[in-house]
């Protein structure tokens, strides 16, 4: 018998370390989420995709893919407004050059463009950690990079479901567009201080920050410089913030310290507004 169960544990051991084997190493794991809600229009979901394939060309990105010691990152895109809703655009690829890149690069902009109902930041992590856990590569980095231009008002509270995956290793950095529409033109959701939002409640994990865009025609921009910073495992001189964190950060890898009007206040809002948070 004892026999037996030690056959059995060896087999399952072995296992173990054929698939550790079999799954590709690579510098860093990375899901790219981007916001594809009621909010975000035609053109700027465009506007998003085409950045995002833009920065992929960029030789600033392929050098920071190349930079790292392995010289390849493996990434996957994903369309998110709320769980029912979110897409897998492009499925995890391995990029390590100029034709790699521009593959994935063209992949996303012949995808056509998704259309979401709500706001779920939540959904967009957990979609983003299930990618990660399930996926053939093993990173030596593990980062979910949400973009977006409103506050969670769906799913579980945002500040949970970032605190389970930084508990798992996974950082998540953040693209909040502060897009001001003007006057009668904002959404109910509009938060003139979406990046404090995104800083206190949504981006987390030992070294991670975010690069706000200004808005739509400005995310081209900002992802460019959020991917090469992102993927060559840096942080930006110009968050000191976000430095001091990362200096402090020990055992328990840092969290938000919260918003002014609460990291609630897209569900709050949601709520006054239909008073069923499952009203569309």
């Amino acid at each position: 018998m004892k026999c037996l169960i030690c056959l059995v544990f060896l087999i399952t051991a072995l296992a173990d370390i054929s698939a550790a084997r079999a799954a590709e190493r690579v510098d860093l794991e990375l899901v790219i989420a981007t916001d594809v809600s009621r909010s975000i229009d035609e053109d700027e979901a465009r506007l998003q995709r085409e950045g995002v394939a833009a920065a992929f060309l960029d030789p600033g990105v392929i050098g920071a893919i190349n930079s790292g010691a392995l010289g390849r990152i493996a990434v996957t895109y994903i369309d998110y407004s709320s769980r029912p809703f979110n897409k897998v655009v492009a499925n995890w690829r391995v990029i390590r050059d100029h034709a790699s890149a521009a593959a994935f690069a063209e992949l996303l902009l012949k995808a056509p463009l998704t259309y979401g109902r709500r706001t779920s930041i939540a959904d967009a992590v957990e979609h983003g950690v299930e990618l990660i856990e399930n996926n053939a590569y093993q990173g030596t980095r593990r980062v979910i990079d949400v973009s977006g231009d409103g506050p969670n008002n769906h799913g579980n509270l945002v500040t949970s479901v970032r605190d389970a995956a930084v508990a798992k290793g996974i950082v998540i950095n953040g693209l909040p567009i502060t897009n001001d529409p003007g006057p009668g033109l904002r959404s109910r959701y509009y938060l003139p201080d979406l990046d404090k939002y995104y800083v206190g409640c949504v981006i987390g994990g030992t070294g991670a920050f975010q690069v706000p865009a200004r808005d739509f025609k400005d995310f081209a921009r900002a992802i460019k410089k959020k991917l090469i910073l992102e993927i060559a495992g840096l942080m930006p001189r110009s968050h000191p913030a976000t430095r001091a964190r990362f200096l402090r950060a020990n055992a328990k890898p840092p969290v938000g310290p919260g918003y002014r009007l609460g990291c609630d206040i897209g569900e709050r809002l949601r709520y006054r507004a239909w008073g069923d948070p499952d009203d569309p």
